[in-house]
């Protein structure tokens, strides 16, 4: 096991609370803590992983707070170090005394995700594990928290582990022609390399295509709502989300820049941008709203293209949708309530809705529509396979399949097995920047900088 200095920090939110806890790791923790926790029963050793009542108290012998503690003892500990938890009352205050005290008696504040990465460091987590101790701390939906708790468990790993071992078998039968070239093992055995290489490609694909889907559920589905000025753009926003969220005015021009809100449909996590009505405009301040709004379209994942069915297609309507070509759209005909008149050609292609953003009338339908777009991507939903949601981990895939890729036709084309080996070195370099074998000392720092403090 690696050895550290020892680390403290608050593992819950700052802010009232029931209950604050304070957590210490490393060689220490055990000894700093019986340096100013007093059980009500005095011992002589705690036993690892049970909880103690008892008091904190300051180098004076002042109380500070009534507490449990629990001690874990490595290797059994969240990240195999000797780990120490403090469960006093909840408030910044008595966190505060309490971790000043820490301080004065030689442990170090953590820096963020400095546990986890100890847990990584220490063999308790490979990298791809690790990361998803974070995407689980802010998964916004049940589809987002499934993904992470499914990596943070190892289903990722397990594949990208299965992978590695196939490519390290065949780079060790690859570098015995290397390195005993005399033994003049039969050609047609390499020839059935390249089948054992493509089987890992193939599962490495079935990975890759299943990313979008795990993009979606780990960053949220960009849903842009679009459309010419009253065409009912915001009171669409707030219907959706359910309270009054955007300003509602018949002036037109009223939403001068984007809204942002985050929504949860079907377990699939929802960024809904309102947007500013589109329009040919002087208005200076009135532009640079629709100017965002256009500088939206090209990030969004699904737009939401809205007009209003009681007035029919408008001059403003046929600008705003030149502006989404190339774009995913779902036509919504808002005031239906109102009745809805023909639409031209132009949008007679297009998948619709019609709703009433003002009644309601329309909005499930709207909302298993939207879902549609995303269950349309793969049926399987990631349930077959792992569902890789970081785009950190398809890079290093995409390098590793062209890597298997060029191993396939140097082997199909006889290359030297000197040439061999070194794209199978180079797919091994790749598939361990997941796990975290071959990952560089820079990436890991920017990797656990996002952990929140505690964590």
């Amino acid at each position: 096991m690696l050895i550290f200095d020892t680390i403290a920090a608050p593992a819950t939110p700052s802010g009232p609370g029931g209950i604050g806890i304070l957590r210490l790791s490393g060689p220490r923790a055990e000894t700093v803590l019986l340096g100013l926790f007093h059980p009500t029963r005095p011992r002589k050793q705690l036993r690892s992983h049970q909880l103690y009542h008892g008091q904190v108290v300051d180098a004076q012998g002042v109380v500070i707070d009534e507490v449990l503690a629990v001690v874990m003892r490595a290797p059994h500990s969240y990240t195999r170090e000797d780990v120490v938890e403090i469960h006093c009352h909840g408030g910044n205050v008595i966190l505060r005394r309490i971790l000043d005290q820490l301080l004065e008696m030689g442990v170090r504040l953590a820096n963020p995700g400095e546990f986890t990465q100890r847990a990584f460091l220490n063999g308790r987590l490979d990298l791809s594990e690790a990361e998803a101790v974070m995407d689980l701390i802010q998964s916004r939906s049940e589809g987002s928290r499934r993904v992470a708790l499914e990596q943070m468990q190892g289903r990722l790993s397990r594949a990208i582990h299965g992978f590695q071992n196939t490519v390290a078998d065949l780079l060790a039968l690859v570098e015995t022609y290397v390195d005993f070239p005399e033994e003049d093992i039969p050609l047609p055995q390499i020839e059935t390399l390249g089948d054992q290489s493509r089987d890992v490609r193939q599962q490495i694909e079935l990975l890759l295509q299943n990313f979008e889907n795990g993009r979606i559920l780990r960053e949220g589905l960009s849903v842009l709502i679009l459309g010419c000025p009253n065409v009912g753009k915001s009171s669409l926003l707030n219907a959706l989300l359910g309270e009054a969220r955007a300003i509602v005015n018949p002036l037109p021009g009223t939403t001068r820049d984007t809204i942002e809100e985050h929504l949860s449909l079907g377990g699939i996590p929802l960024r809904l941008v309102d947007t500013a009505g589109v329009r040919e405009t002087s208005d200076l301040i009135e532009a640079e709203g629709v100017r965002r709004a256009r500088d939206k379209i090209a990030g969004a994942d699904l737009i939401l293209f809205v007009v209003d069915g009681s007035r029919g297609l408008t001059p403003d309507d046929l600008f705003a949708l030149e502006l989404c070509s190339g774009q995913r759209l779902l036509l919504i005909v808002n005031k239906s309530d109102l009745g809805t008149l023909p639409l031209v050609e132009e949008l007679s292609a297009l998948p619709r809705v019609e709703i009433s953003a003002h009644t309601g009338e329309g909005l499930e339908a709207l909302r298993q529509a939207i879902i549609g777009f995303f269950r349309a991507e793969d049926g399987r939903e990631g349930f077959d396979t792992p569902l890789l949601s970081d785009r950190r981990h398809r890079e290093a895939l995409v390098l590793a399949r062209q890597a298997l890729e060029r191993f396939e036709s140097a082997v199909a084309q006889n290359h030297s097995v000197e040439f061999l080996a070194v794209e199978l070195r180079e797919a091994l370099q790749a598939l361990g920047q997941i796990t975290g074998e071959t990952t560089a000392d820079d990436i890991l720092e920017r990797i656990f900088s996002r952990f929140c403090i505690g964590k």
